[in-house]
């Protein structure tokens, strides 16, 4: 089957035969016929096989009639991260290039005023994040009653980003008679209950069981030591022993390290850039087109990049970290092998990778050959250990060491001042009542309270030892050392006035 059996218009099929694509995949062949019929669709299927495609192509054909006004958009695409946004806006631009229609771009990170200006121009595709949309809504810049599409683009990954509540709020402002159409990769639970509430009669396009891994790529796994640097040089190996590697994804779990890796990279001589969520826009589109354009080889990513990123010529995938989530593993290794392409994916694994690996293989039903044996011993280079800084002690060892040298040298002198100490308390309970009776302080200066103090607390803790053979009166041992001076009466109206009877 050929485009030009789906039914698209003309103006479509110039575009897509301009790009060079002349068959169908398979969720374009089944989808591309419902949408273009208005019908509701829920399409799953795996990463890499045309799922943009299958929502921009008839969705340019519906929006050639029509006009679009003035902060009212005529259709609406939601997706999880800025890049895939700003992925989609390219698609529209390549596929509508014999179209006159206004795309507006809502992500965070960019100016509230230039996606303003285009919104007051009005929009025909308003492609956006949950968020940013919500934002231009609540001030009143937004209105959504004319939609008469509305695509939830990764829909699994709207799920694990926590925008399914942001998702509800929105479809409850769209009119009640749009066209909803909803893609995702992977299908859980919450995603069949949301398309149940929102989606009416929908056509279901399976051409791939859920979850599952494309055939054209070769999936490896190798071990490596618990330690970071033990899998930085593990990955400096594949990277060095990889075969036709034209450029590469690595994917690690957390933000931090993915810093840390990239850096580890450009200084052993690696042409590397990193991506995570905390960079701001600017940088990020920068170091993705840099690695589109072939001028950085490793992109060292968090999983910001593993959904939906469609970049064809990716020849390898590493995972520097296994994902706690078996379905994110489906969606990093399909960043390589796309468009029947061939692709490799390699997985570091630990010891205590042990549950994820299991949980991937019930996902998947793949059996993933090992490369060498498993070992879990450290390989670690000298490089690695230097930066680490394993020859330098703890500083809380060092700290704890040192307190216990001082408590040892403190000990001989406690013991030294004991007879001291009774002394010193026979001679205060002498003292006592000569003070009271006085009523009056026995010496002002600062000294004489200061020794007294110390004196109370010398005798605070030789009471404490002696607690069984003494009577412990009022707050024993811990009596502030100012409840213990004496009391000074207060002066007489005689006294204050300076005379006397």
């Amino acid at each position: 089957m050929n485009f030009s059996d789906l039914g698209l218009s003309e103006k479509v099929l110039a575009a897509v035969k301009s790009a060079g694509y002349e068959k169908p995949t398979p969720i374009q062949e089944q989808a591309i016929p419902h949408v273009l019929a208005r019908k509701d669709v829920l399409g799953v299927a795996q990463t890499g096989t045309g799922k943009t495609a299958s929502f921009t192509l008839p969705m340019l054909s519906l929006l050639e009639s029509g006009r679009a006004r003035a902060r009212m958009p005529r259709t609406l695409i939601l997706e999880p991260t800025r890049e895939l946004a700003a992925q989609v806006e390219q698609s529209f631009s390549s596929y509508g290039q014999n179209h006159k229609l206004t795309v507006a771009l809502l992500i965070g990170g960019v100016s509230f005023a230039e996606q303003l200006k285009k919104l007051d121009r009005g929009a025909d595709v308003l492609i956006a994040t949950p968020g940013r949309l919500l934002d231009h809504f609540e001030r009143g810049k937004l209105l959504l009653t004319g939609v008469d599409t509305f695509v939830v683009d990764e829909a699994d990954r709207m799920l694990d980003m926590g925008f399914i509540p942001d998702i509800e709020r929105i479809c409850k402002l769209l009119p009640f008679t749009r066209q909803t159409v909803f893609f995702s990769a992977t299908m859980p639970k919450e995603i069949q209950r949301l398309a149940d509430q929102f989606l009416h009669n929908p056509v279901k396009v399976e051409v791939a069981p859920a979850a599952s891994t494309a055939k054209t790529i070769t999936q490896r796994l190798i071990s490596s030591g618990s330690k970071p640097w033990d899998k930085r040089a593990v990955l400096r190996s594949l990277i060095n022993d990889a075969k036709d590697l034209t450029n590469a994804i690595i994917f690690c779990n957390r933000k931090r390290d993915v810093a840390t890796v990239c850096r580890s990279l450009n200084k052993h001589g690696f042409n590397a850039g990193a991506l995570h969520g905390d960079m701001d826009q600017t940088s990020r589109m920068t170091t993705l087109d840099g690695f589109k354009n072939n001028e950085i080889t490793l992109l060292v990513a968090s999983d910001v990049a593993a959904r939906g990123l469609d970049i064809p010529s990716v020849s390898h995938v590493f995972n520097f970290d296994l994902p706690t989530h078996a379905e994110d593993y489906v969606h990093r290794i399909g960043r390589t092998g796309r468009a029947g392409r061939e692709g490799v994916a390699i997985s570091i694994a630990t010891k205590a990778d042990k549950k994820y690996l299991d949980a991937i293989k019930s996902l998947t039903g793949d059996e993933v050959e090992w490369i060498g044996d498993i070992d879990y011993s450290s390989h670690s280079s000298e490089d690695d250990e230097q930066d680490q800084g394993k020859s330098r002690k703890p500083r809380r060892s060092r700290g704890k060491a040192k307190a216990d040298s001082a408590k040892q040298e403190e000990q001989p002198k406690e013991k030294a001042e004991k007879p001291q100490q009774k002394e010193e308390v026979s001679a205060n309970k002498d003292e006592a009542p000569a003070q009271q009776s006085s009523g009056r302080r026995t010496s002002n200066t600062r000294s004489d309270r200061t020794d007294r103090s110390d004196n109370n607390a010398r005798n605070n803790r030789g009471r404490s030892k002696d607690r069984g053979d003494r009577q412990v009166i009022g707050m024993g041992d811990h009596v502030p050392a100012f409840l213990l001076q004496p009391i000074r009466p207060p002066k007489s109206k005689a006294q204050k006035n300076g005379t006397t009877d």
